[in-house]
């Protein structure tokens, strides 16, 4: 029998008991329909991230703060009283204690280190269109990561850390509110900024809108330019407390290719920085966690679907046992002839293979269908306020390697009762009542 005619015999040889198959597919249709699901669903939120992290990093900097001490062998630290500070309000990488300009001095120091910038925390209280009354004033909170220089925009540019002139790139919630129609119509108006000064005196600060930034679940608030968050700070500062700042941006000089910073360089100045007892993360190092998470839920998942496949394995395994047993008068006819015991293998192996090609097919199919209408209901309702997302990726090569996975599982189910079929002997099959 020609390889052909085998395939043929297989695919009509599985279908011979067709409710018994049916249920066999149907089994293996429940684990390729969670698995495409949950596969999709890693693809989608994974995909946001690393778009996330190409919009808000350029790659090349580190945010520094202080190391975090858990070592209490010694006791309490003694207070210096030109150490560093300690803030009333935790910063955004989640440490209270405050870097000084020592600090500053040795960051600029380290090798690979190209420049450092610290980050001035500043409290705004409202912001309203220049000119517009008391009804037109909306709270606003500084992002005070903003000096890394990029913000995931849906129009104008990314602010200007050199310019001397107030920048300011704003939510796009605060588009319409602020009375600019749209995200391009905001571009290049002035807006005004309240905040409360050192001495409690209410402070006024304009400055331009150069940005709308996208919603985004990695950075909230304003984006402010180094000339307004300076202005603001300078005014916030209290008269005689020495200079202290949230967190500094090292900004890394690449030994890559062109000047491309690598994982090496990171590396190098992160250990540098723990000597420093001082602490170094990548806006990627933070999203990084997010992932984590995201792919520990992703895999509790699609522990399920293994599960589902593991239980259709012994439904093939028990569908072709009782093919084997039906056709026992068959395969010896078919020994007899001269069909080899390696064909007679063959034969079964791929009526296996045929029933998982045919259950992983249909639920990769299914789940694709159903996973697509859901994920543009999503992004068109719960998930409209977050651009770029895409809650159900369906990626080629992942459904591929699905379908290819569970046909594997079909065939390694399908081995014992192929073996035992290989092995019949012509004379007692042909005897077999």
């Amino acid at each position: 029998m020609r390889t052909a005619d085998v395939i043929t015999s297989a695919t009509r040889n599985a279908f011979r008991s067709k409710l018994r198959t049916t249920l066999t597919v149907l089994s293996l249709f429940v684990g390729a329909f969670t698995l495409t699901l949950t596969t999709a669903l890693g693809a989608g939120v994974n995909d946001y991230v690393e778009k996330q992290v190409a919009t808000i990093s350029t790659g090349d900097v580190v945010l520094v703060t202080p190391a975090a001490s858990t070592d209490t062998t010694e006791g309490p630290n003694a207070y210096d009283p030109d150490g560093r500070q300690q803030s009333a309000q935790a910063n955004p990488l989640g440490a209270g204690t405050l870097l000084n300009d020592d600090d500053l001095d040795a960051i600029a120091e380290m090798d690979g280190v190209e420049r450092v910038e610290p980050v001035r925390q500043v409290s705004v209280d409202w912001v309203a269109p220049a000119g517009g009354s008391d009804d037109d004033r909306y709270e606003l909170d500084v992002n005070p990561t903003s000096s890394i220089g990029r913000s995931d925009l849906a129009a104008g540019v990314q602010l200007d850390q050199s310019s001397a002139d107030a920048q300011v790139v704003l939510p796009e919630e605060y588009v319409e509110a602020l009375g600019y129609g749209d995200a391009e119509g905001a571009i290049g108006e002035t807006v005004e900024l309240g905040y409360t000064d050192a001495s409690r005196q209410a402070q006024v600060v304009e400055a331009e809108v150069v940005g709308v930034a996208n919603a985004s679940l990695f950075a909230a608030g304003a984006g402010a330019n180094q000339a307004l968050t300076d202005t603001i700070a300078d005014a916030q500062a209290i008269p005689g407390q020495p200079d202290a700042y949230v967190i500094a941006v090292a900004t890394i000089a690449g030994t890559g290719d062109e000047g491309a910073v690598t994982a090496t360089d990171i590396d190098d100045v992160k250990a540098q920085l723990a000597d420093a007892d001082l602490a170094g993360q990548t806006v990627e190092d933070q999203l990084g966690v997010v992932q984590t998470v995201i792919n520990g839920i992703i895999g509790v998942l699609s522990a399920f679907s293994v599960i589902a496949l593991v239980a259709a394995s012994f439904g093939i395994v028990n569908t072709l046992l009782m093919s084997v047993q039906e056709r026992t008068r068959e395969i010896g006819l078919m020994k007899a002839m001269g069909m080899s015991n390696g064909k007679v293998f063959s034969l079964f192996s791929l009526e296996a293979v045929v029933i998982g090609f045919l259950g992983s097919a249909i639920g990769a199919v299914a789940a694709i269908g159903l996973g697509t209408a859901i994920s543009s209901a999503l992004s068109g309702s719960l998930l409209a306020d977050l651009p770029g997302l895409t809650i159900l990726l369906f990626q080629p090569a992942n459904v591929i390697a699905v379908i290819v996975v569970i046909m594997l599982v079909a065939f390694l189910s399908g081995v014992l009762p192929a073996r035992r079929a290989a092995r019949q002997d012509p004379i007692e099959s042909l005897r077999y009542e």
